[in-house]
């Protein structure tokens, strides 16, 4: 790529069109900022292991597996991240066969379809997953207890 120097007041209508209206910028010398140094970043929270890719927010490769506390000693496992180009009823169908357990897709506000699980199957799933080969081990992020 090549690089074209140009004046201060050329870069003004380049950072209101692609920062300013995303809202997360709070001030004009931010998007001067990230215009004139596109490397750093503002954001105190940002992984620093990422490299520049430039994905927007939300739409990073892992695949989520969480823990919930139900009653008792009753826990449900969710799965949260598969791509769209995988079916979850189907990858739900398997779970249930191999690991012996009910499960179902559920539609959530925020993270989308979400596969539910009984019990804890947070490491069943991890090799599961491993065996067919739908992600790479640095693709999953196991949370819980």
């Amino acid at each position: 790529t090549t690089i074209r120097w140009c004046s201060l007041f050329d870069l003004i209508p380049i950072a209101c069109h692609s920062l300013v209206l995303s809202s997360y910028y709070s001030s004009i010398c931010e998007i001067l900022f990230l215009v004139t140094f596109p490397c750093f970043s503002l954001d105190p929270f940002a992984d620093a292991t990422k490299g520049d890719d430039l994905l927007p927010a939300g739409t990073e490769d892992k695949i989520h597996i969480r823990i919930q506390q139900r009653n008792g000693r009753k826990t449900l496992t969710t799965v949260q991240g598969i791509s769209d180009d995988y079916d979850k009823k189907k990858l739900v169908k398997a779970f249930k066969k191999k690991f012996a357990c009910n499960g179902t897709v559920i539609e959530h506000p925020e993270y989308g379809e979400v596969i539910q699980l009984q019990g804890d199957q947070r490491k069943n799933i991890c090799q599961f997953l491993l065996e067919i080969n739908i992600v790479k081990e640095e693709q999953l992020k196991v949370h819980g207890f």
